[in-house]
C-alpha cells in the first residue's frame, strides 16, 4: 500500500517542535504531521530527516523557523503573523485531503521556567527571556481560537500543576473550556509508557464538545496496560561499548564525552545505583562541607545509574557526569552516557540521527525533548477517545 492510500488517523500541528520527540509520538500514533513550528531553525535538519509521514503522500513535515510571539514596539522579533499566515495556506489543504481526520494541535512549551531546577545566576536579558517564556503556552491560543482542532495535547514538567507559576497552567485548561472544549489532565511518570526514565510530567487532552465545559476527559493514564518500568540495562545494554571520550561512526550520535582522571577514580570507586557519600579524599570540598552534621546533598553527581532501575531524568547536561547520575553501570566503561544512550533513554528510535555542530547542541535537543513514547500514547489515547465516542459528531467526550 503506498503511502497515498493511507488515511492518518489525526492531522497535526506540532508547538515548540525542537528537535522532534513529540514529531515522532504524533507519526507513531497514526497521525500525519502536517508542521512543526519552533524558532530554533537549528532543529531543521534533524526534525525533518527523522520524521517523514507514513500516510497521505508520505512527504516531509513543514518546519517554520519563527518566533511564537507577536511582534510589539517592545518585541520587534516576534513572528506570531507570520505564523499565522503559513498555517491559514496549510491547514485547509491537508483538511480537503483528509476530511475525515481531526485536526491535533500538540502544545509542548519549553518547560525551563516551570522547572524547579533554574539558574540564579544568569543575565539580565536571559532573566527577561525567562518571564517572557512564561507566555509561551498561552500564545497558543489564539491559533486554537482560528483553527478550531478537534482535538488539543499538552505537556510539560510536573511542577507547572503545582508550582508558583501553576496559574499558566490552569488558565490554559479553562481558556479551552471557555472556547467549548473538555479537558483533562493529570500528573505521572513516563516509566508508565515505555520510556525508560523516571521523568514525572504533566499532561493536559482537550477535545472539541458540543456541549462545552461541564464535560471531562478522564485523564490519559485510563487504561493503560504496562509489563512494568524498562531498566536501563534493557534499553541500552546491547550497545557496544565505549571508552571515555571515544566515537562509534557506525552507530549515530554514539559518542561520549572524555573524563579527567579524578573524574574516573570518582566513577570507579562507587557501585551503580550507589550515592557519592563515600567518595573521601575524592569528595569535592563543596559536597565534604554539606556532610558536615547531618545534611547531605548532590549524592547523584559522579555516580553510575543502576541497571536494574529506570533511568534518572535526562535532563540537557546528561552526558557530563558531574550533573548528575549519569555514569555508564558497566564497571568495564568508565564513562558518562552516550548521546545515542541518553537518546535511547528519552525514547528515540535507535535510528533517529540528531545534526549539530559539537555535543553540547546535540545533548540539549535530547535532553529538552518530549519523549516520543510519550507523545505516541497521549496522542493515541485522545484520537481514539474521541473516536470511541462518536468522534465530532458526538463531540469525542465522555461524560462524568
Amino acid at each position: 500500500m503506498t503511502a497515498s492510500a493511507v488515511q492518518p488517523n489525526f492531522l497535526a500541528i506540532d508547538f515548540y517542535c525542537g528537535a522532534g520527540g513529540t514529531a515522532r509520538g504524533l507519526i507513531d500514533a497514526g497521525g500525519y504531521l502536517i508542521a512543526g513550528i519552533d524558532k530554533s531553525a537549528t532543529c531543521e535538519r534533524t526534525y525533518r530527516s527523522n520524521n517523514r509521514n507514513a500516510t497521505l503522500d508520505g512527504e516531509l513535515p513543514a518546519f517554520i523557523a519563527k518566533d511564537m510571539f507577536p511582534r510589539t514596539p517592545d518585541y520587534p522579533e516576534g513572528e506570531q503573523h507570520e505564523i499565522m499566515t503559513e498555517l491559514r495556506n496549510l491547514v485547509p489543504r491537508y483538511r480537503e485531503q483528509a476530511p475525515g481526520s481531526p485536526l491535533m494541535f500538540a502544545v509542548c512549551a519549553p518547560c525551563q521556567s516551570f522547572t524547579k531546577f533554574v539558574q540564579t545566576h544568569i543575565t539580565e536579558d536571559r532573566r527577561t527571556g525567562r518571564v517572557r517564556d512564561l507566555a509561551l503556552l498561552s500564545q497558543a491560543l489564539g491559533f486554537v481560537d482560528e483553527f478550531r482542532p478537534e482535538l488539543v495535547l499538552s505537556e510539560n514538567v510536573a511542577g507547572i500543576r503545582r508550582g508558583r507559576h501553576r496559574d499558566v497552567w490552569y488558565d490554559f485548561q479553562q481558556e479551552l473550556r471557555r472556547m467549548g472544549y473538555a479537558v483533562g489532565e493529570d500528573e505521572f511518570c513516563a516509566s508508565a509508557f515505555g520510556v525508560p526514565q523516571r521523568r514525572r510530567r504533566s499532561i493536559m487532552v482537550a477535545a472539541r464538545s458540543w456541549n462545552g465545559a461541564d464535560e471531562h476527559l478522564e485523564h490519559p493514564l485510563a487504561g493503560v496496560e504496562s509489563d512494568g518500568p524498562l531498566s536501563v540495562r534493557e534499553a541500552i545494554g546491547h550497545l557496544p561499548p565505549l571508552r571515555a571520550g571515544e566515537r562509534m561512526d557506525e552507530i549515530p550520535n554514539h559518542v561520549c564525552r572524555n573524563l579527567t582522571e579524578v573524574n574516573r577514580q570518582r566513577l570507579m570507586s562507587v557501585e551503580p545505583g550507589e550515592p557519592n557519600f563515600g567518595f573521601g579524599e575524592l569528595a569535592l570540598p563543596c559536597h565534604t562541607r554539606l556532610g558536615d552534621g547531618d545534611k547531605r546533598g548532590f549524592g547523584d553527581t559522579y555516580t553510575r545509574m543502576h541497571p536494574d532501575r529506570p533511568s534518572p531524568t535526562i535532563t540537557t547536561r546528561f552526558h557530563s557526569v558531574s550533573n548528575g547520575r549519569f555514569g555508564h553501570y558497566e564497571k568495564r566503561q568508565v564513562r558518562g552516557l552516550s548521546l545515542r544512550e541518553g537518546a535511547i533513554l528519552q525514547s528515540f528510535p535507535e535510528d533517529y540521527e540528531f545534526f549539530a555542530n559539537g555535543m553540547e547542541p546535540v545533548a540539549r535537543m535530547i535532553g529538552n525533548a518530549v519523549p516520543p513514547k510519550l507523545a505516541e500514547h497521549a496522542a493515541r489515547w485522545l484520537f481514539e477517545t474521541w473516536n470511541a465516542n462518536g468522534g465530532a459528531a458526538a463531540g469525542g467526550v465522555s461524560r462524568e
